[in-house]
């Protein structure tokens, strides 16, 4: 089986949002059963999930992945240094950004494909679809209890510590288990909106209170000497290197839910263009916040990076951005409900059907996440740590290696024909992604452990101010 080529546009429609969807060279009852290869029909007055323009799958691809990579991005650039810290992120663009090219054609040409699940299971058979779904409903999960144990944090800075941390989660977990049962991506894309422009703006703020500040608002008080101790090139143990490696494979991290949003769009064909103002972006966003706040505060960078400029900026910059943590966890808790739900109920006239099993799996799915994603949350409670262990325990895989292998499922017979160089180019490329994925595998995790190990200061349910750390 090869990938679809690119064939003549033949049609173009006005959609109800005003985007415009196109088709390219495949007819319109083709289109509906790609459609209906997972959700099936929907009956009258049941949930159509087939309603996601690209640019709104845009909005909520990029949400997810800028509301917490980036506030790990300058931590990078301390440790490794400014030259090394560039390469690996750039490094890292490229790699997902091609994994989210293939996720996009393979979903094309295998319809019936509605999360990474599937696709383990045309690769591997049944082991391959257990294995793959649990580690990416757990990847998910996760990910939404980094955004709880942020939104805490924002809580903490905004409020002076107003109360037990552990309350603050409580709050987070609630609110977004609220959200995260709004049923369709097109709906929560809305709130993508809104999250989009409270973390961008509060990223704006941190770096220009950062560039104006005489000195940093972390460094020694005045009249004592600070260095910034700005290097090209650091000298991180293995550990961090790995650490480092982990935290830009989070940043990236919401590539496979890619395969969700390609199944909910009206024109999974659009996802090309989904995935590169996505990446587009939010490769800008991490190499000006990473080059403009290490370049003002150095190594006095907190962790998060929104309370490098100060008490007073911290304040106001956690404000801003509290609702974009708030609906990283949404998202993240939508995500890895929904993959439980259509698992349960595919097949079944109740996927789509308003009936009483619907609202009731779906609503047990999105509770039964949110509580996980909460005591994950509390178990490891250091952000730096929490990040660079999810992107390498779970990232590099869900990210890099899994796309190698459908690249390979899709185009290895060809090899006896295709003898073009570009063609061994790309065989090379993705042998380079499986390795490259495994060894970030076992290195950011080995760092992540070590830094909960030996450098963590936070306690499990523990109610103190998580707001200071640095």
């Amino acid at each position: 089986m090869t990938f679809l080529g690119s064939k003549k546009l033949n049609e173009k429609e006005k959609s109800s949002d005003g985007e415009v969807a196109m088709t390219y060279g495949v007819d319109e009852s083709q289109q509906v059963a790609k459609a209906d290869a997972v959700f099936g029909e929907v009956e009258e007055g049941g949930h159509d999930y087939t309603n996601l323009g690209w640019l709104r799958a845009s909005v909520v691809l990029t949400k997810a992945q800028l509301g917490l990579g980036v506030l790990g991005i300058p931590g990078v650039f301390s440790t490794v240094g400014m030259v090394p810290g560039l390469i690996m992120l750039f490094a890292v663009a490229l790699m997902t950004s091609y994994s989210s090219y293939v996720i996009g054609r393979f979903k094309v040409v295998h319809p019936e494909v509605h999360s990474i699940g599937d696709a383990g299971y045309l690769l591997f058979g049944p082991i391959g679809r257990e294995f793959l779904g649990g580690v990416y409903w757990l990847y998910m999960v996760c990910s939404a209890g980094s955004g709880m144990l942020s939104t805490s944090i924002a809580f903490n800075a905004v409020s002076t510590h107003g109360t037990c941390t552990v309350v603050f989660v409580v709050v987070a977990a609630i609110i977004a288990a609220i959200l995260a049962s709004i049923q369709t991506l097109s709906r929560v894309s809305i709130l993508g909106y809104i999250g989009l422009v409270s973390i961008m703006t509060s990223i704006i703020v941190v770096c220009v209170a950062v560039g104006v500040q005489e000195r940093p608002a972390l460094a020694p008080a005045a009249p004592a000497l600070f260095d910034l101790n700005l290097k090209a090139f650091g000298s991180p143990t293995f550990a961090e290197i790995g650490n480092c490696l982990g935290t830009l494979v989070f940043a990236y991290g919401a590539v496979p839910a890619s395969f969700n949003l390609v199944a909910e769009m009206r024109r999974p064909l659009d996802f090309t263009k989904t995935a590169a103002v996505s990446q587009s972006i939010i490769t800008a966003f991490y190499v000006t916040v990473g080059v403009v706040v290490y370049r003002y505060a150095g190594d006095y960078i907190a962790s998060p990076a929104l309370g490098t400029a100060g008490p007073l900026m911290k304040k106001i910059c956690y404000g801003i951005a509290l609702p974009a943590l708030l609906i990283s966890s949404t998202i993240f808790s939508h995500l890895s409900a929904k993959y439980l739900f259509v698992r349960a109920l595919r097949g079944t006239r109740h996927l789509t059907a308003n009936s009483a099993t619907h609202w009731t799996v779906w609503l047990l799915t999105v509770l039964t996440s949110v509580v996980i994603a909460f005591v994950i949350a509390e178990g490891v409670p250091v952000f730096n740590a929490l990040i660079g262990l999810i992107g390498a325990l779970f990232g590099s895989i869900m990210t890099l290696q899994v796309m190698a292998c459908m690249w390979f499922y899709d185009n290895w017979q060809n090899r006896k024909v295709d003898r073009s160089f570009s063609f061994r180019a790309l065989v090379f490329w993705n042998v380079f992604l499986i390795v490259a994925g495994t060894f970030i595998t076992g290195a950011g995790t080995y760092g992540a452990i070590e830094e909960i190990i030996n450098g963590s200061k936070g306690q499990s349910f523990a109610c103190g101010d998580n707001s200071n750390s640095v």
